[in-house]
Order: structure tokens, then sequence, then C-alpha cells
């Protein structure tokens, strides 16, 4: 029963991840925390890295943290909540920084129907360089309109 439970909640937090992730964009991104975000969309730097990175940084402290509860509280739970934050992470970062932003040439060649989909979506997200106007979804569940 447990194992079940655990794959349950891993699942669970894995798809609330990407309402989370779209959330975060809409209102935190492109909100109060746009700062950290615009050089996400308006590159004004020669660095590899972006402050945008900083979210990364902040999902993976929770993960880490959730990991630590489970070791050191022994919270059986927390592990499956970790990994599943971790999974969605690291889907995440496949899916936005690798596939479609090249930060890693690598998936240059993916040319299926969710690939061009994926991409269509995220190019007329970042059609709008400012704060306002640019249109929100999550990064692995996207409109379909955008596969054509």
């Amino acid at each position: 029963m447990e194992i079940a439970l655990w794959i349950v909640i891993f699942l669970a937090t894995f798809f609330i991840m990407e309402f989370n992730a779209w959330w975060m964009h809409k209102y935190v991104m492109h909100g109060f925390l746009w700062n950290l975000h615009e050089d996400h969309h308006h590159k004004k730097h020669n660095s590899w890295f972006e402050k945008n990175d900083f979210f990364f940084v902040f999902y993976a402290v929770i993960s880490i943290g959730l990991k630590v509860a489970h070791s050191e509280l022994d919270l059986w739970w927390c592990l499956p909540l970790s990994a599943g934050i971790l999974a969605y992470g690291i889907a995440y970062f496949v899916v936005h920084d690798i596939f479609i932003h090249q930060r890693f040439k690598w998936l240059r060649k993916a040319n299926n129907k969710y690939a061009k989909g994926v991409r269509r979506a995220h190019k007329m997200h970042h059609k709008h360089i400012g704060k306002e106007d640019g249109e929100n979804f999550g990064m692995l569940i996207v409109p379909l309109k955008y596969f054509k």
C-alpha cells in the first residue's frame, strides 16, 4: 500500500508542478519578480547564466529540504514529494533550456508534431519582451492550437 501511495504522491507532485510553473510564471515571474525574469526575455548580458536561473535554485532548495526532512525526521511522504519536484525540474530543464532555448547543443533535430508545437508556443510567448502581454501556458502541457 505504501508503494502505491508513494507513486500517487510522486505523480501528483509532478503534475501539480506543471500548474505551479504556469502560476509562478504568470503571477510571480511576470509580476513582482520580473527583475529576475526579464533577462530571459531580453538578454542584456554576455553570461551563460541568467538571473532567471534563480527560480531553478528556489525549487532545488525545496526539493532538497524535503529530502532532508525525509532523512532527518523520518517523514516517508517527503521523499515522493522531493522526487516529484526533482523529476519535474529535470523535465522542465530538458524541454525549456535544452530543447527550446538550446542552452546545450542537444535535441536540435527533434522535429515531430509535439516538438514543433512546443517550440511554436514558446516562440509566441517570447514574441513579447516586456512584462505584460506574454501568452502564458505550461512547459509540458501546451494548448492544442500550436500543434498544426
